[in-house]
């Protein structure tokens, strides 16, 4: 059976300050009663987290995401392999008071309500009263659940539960912030506001790994991103840079005549190249609903005057 290799703390650190999560040839196999290899959940993982940045872990059920995450957060032990975490190993409990982290499912106490439930969990760190009545009051009102801060949680619904998890995750004010599908269950409107609010935490310097199979929310927050597949790193890189097609010229203009287009079209063909598509660009399903909603919030009663064709 093989054998989880751990260095001792501080040793074979990180060698940048701004790595924050370096994972070495990380693989973890699971396996049944009589200890037979059952499923390969990871594959000598290698990548590095840096301080500061929205790192997306992007694949289908089954590749090896929450499997990540859980060895990163010590949860699990590696069969092979190291993970640090702010340079010391992931199995030092020390590094736990640095670290938000919302699971898939949030496990909390369902007859609390949400002023009791951050305040248990706020009791857990070394948080003077004050600080941490102050601190439960901001973040109820960050997820905007002031208007349920009494009901216990066992009348929230999935959407107000993963708000409520966001909050429990951010009591301790973390420097590395761990979001399992964070938008499960939430609506649109409540979908744009947790990527706002993941960007939010982007630019107060703490650095956020978000973990997820819905391909819009991690293009629209991420600064980088690895692809898991099977348990294995398919790709590694930065996001614009990944979605670039390289050998495609896109260009956008307003204001032109026919003339001008079928003058733009020769131009084209005279260099060689190829004309694929002159159109009107298009706007997203999710940016329509949203304008959509904010223009009935401002006029209420009234169609959205942009007009579509039958």
């Amino acid at each position: 059976m093989e054998q989880a290799v751990i260095k001792p703390a501080g040793e074979g650190s990180a060698t940048s300050p701004e790595v924050v999560i370096e994972t070495r040839n990380l693989t973890k196999i699971y396996r049944d009663f009589w200890g037979r290899q059952k499923v390969h959940a990871l594959k000598a993982l290698d990548l590095e987290v840096r301080q500061g940045e929205i790192f997306g872990l992007l694949g289908p059920n089954g590749s090896g995401k929450t499997t990540t995450m859980k060895l990163v957060l010590g949860l699990l032990f590696p069969t092979s392999g190291q993970a640090l975490v702010f340079g010391k190993d992931a199995s030092d409990v020390n590094k736990n008071e640095r670290i938000g982290y919302l699971p898939e499912e949030s496990y909390l106490y369902r007859f609390l309500n949400a002023e009791e439930t951050l305040d248990f969990y706020g009791r857990l760190f070394t948080m003077a009263p004050e600080t941490r009545r102050q601190r439960v009051e901001n973040l109820i009102e960050l997820v905007k659940l002031g208007w349920a801060r009494k009901r216990q949680l066992k009348e929230y619904s999935k959407g107000m539960a993963r708000r409520i998890g966001l909050a429990q995750a951010l009591i301790n004010d973390p420097e590395l912030i761990l979001l399992d599908e964070p938008t499960t269950g939430l609506d649109p409107i409540g979908t744009r506001e947790m990527k706002d609010l993941i960007l939010q935490l982007r630019d107060e310097g703490k650095t956020v790994i978000l973990c997820s199979h819905l391909l819009a929310d991690v293009q629209d927050v991420c600064d980088r991103i690895a692809i898991l597949y099977q348990g294995e790193l398919k790709e590694l890189g930065r996001v614009d840079a990944l979605l670039k097609v390289r050998d495609v010229t896109q260009v956008q203009a307003s204001g032109l005549n026919d003339q001008a287009k079928q003058e733009i079209r020769e131009v084209i063909e005279k260099h060689g190249g190829q004309l694929q598509m002159m159109d009107n660009p298009t706007s997203t399903l999710e940016e329509l609903f949203l304008n959509i909603v904010q223009e009935s919030e401002a006029r209420p009663g009234r169609r959205a005057t942009k007009s579509t064709d039958q």
